[in-house]
């Protein structure tokens, strides 16, 4: 029996990341005072990124905690800016095996979700390039007639990854109420331990985004997944 509804984290997953992401976050970083190695912001990735400078300044600043709001808003602010620019003006693609994939669960009727560390405004930045945009009306949902039937954005929930929170609005938004018939899958540890604390039936991770396999074994999972490509054969294998 095929799951009632899968989710998939976008950059890195479904969406090509090779480490732009970081790097924009590590050139809003340094250009801001914050000190962060290329191993303490890929550790991070998946998170909800005010949350992450918000994190990092309070690991530099210690217990003099009395400019930490101006300091992050400004690495914020500058990481806004740089990622913006980054996919208004470089190439967006999909992953190997994505839009394959969108296609036989599609296929199969089973609906699309994503979900993102990203805010709002990137979100639809990025839906927009690939031509996955769920709802022009601004609902972010959409019917069975489009690639994605949902896109879910840290922004729009309590708390981002590795919280189970946008796992769990998005089966709130399609009527889905068991989280044993829903599969997530994503390429960072807050992607794995936000499906881990949502209870879903399959926890997968995607080795061939930002992280290796070797980075991702040790966090929760059901199996790890070389590319999207594989997902339609262990879907029906376990079907």
């Amino acid at each position: 029996m095929l799951p009632q509804l899968v989710i998939f984290d976008m950059a890195g997953t479904t969406v090509t990341d090779q480490h732009e992401v970081e790097q924009c976050f590590a050139q809003a970083a340094a250009e801001s005072g914050l000190r962060a190695t290329p191993e303490r912001i890929l550790a991070v990735q998946g998170m909800a990124k005010r949350y992450v400078f918000d994190l990092l300044w309070r690991e530099q600043l210690g217990t003099d905690l009395a400019e930490l709001d101006a300091r992050v808003d400004e690495s914020y602010t500058l990481f806004k800016t740089i990622l913006e620019h980054h996919y208004e003006t470089q190439p967006v693609t999909p992953t190997e095996g994505c839009l394959a994939t969108f296609a036989w669960l599609s296929e199969q009727g089973v609906p699309i979700a994503l979900t993102t560390g990203f805010y709002r405004t990137v979100t639809n930045l990025i839906l927009n390039r690939l031509d996955w945009h769920v709802d022009p009306n601004g609902h972010y949902v959409a019917d069975d007639q489009m690639v994605v039937q949902i896109s879910i954005a840290s922004d729009e929930v309590p708390n981002g990854r590795p919280a189970p929170d946008m796992i769990r609005l998005a089966m709130q938004q399609l009527g889905i109420t068991d989280p044993k018939q829903v599969v997530n899958i994503g390429d960072t540890p807050s992607d794995l331990l936000s499906a881990q604390a949502a209870g879903v039936g399959l926890n997968l991770g995607l080795t061939n985004g930002t992280h290796s396999e070797a980075q991702l074994r040790d966090y929760p999972h059901d199996a790890l997944l070389g590319s999207l490509a594989e997902l339609p054969g262990l879907l029906s294998s376990r079907g």
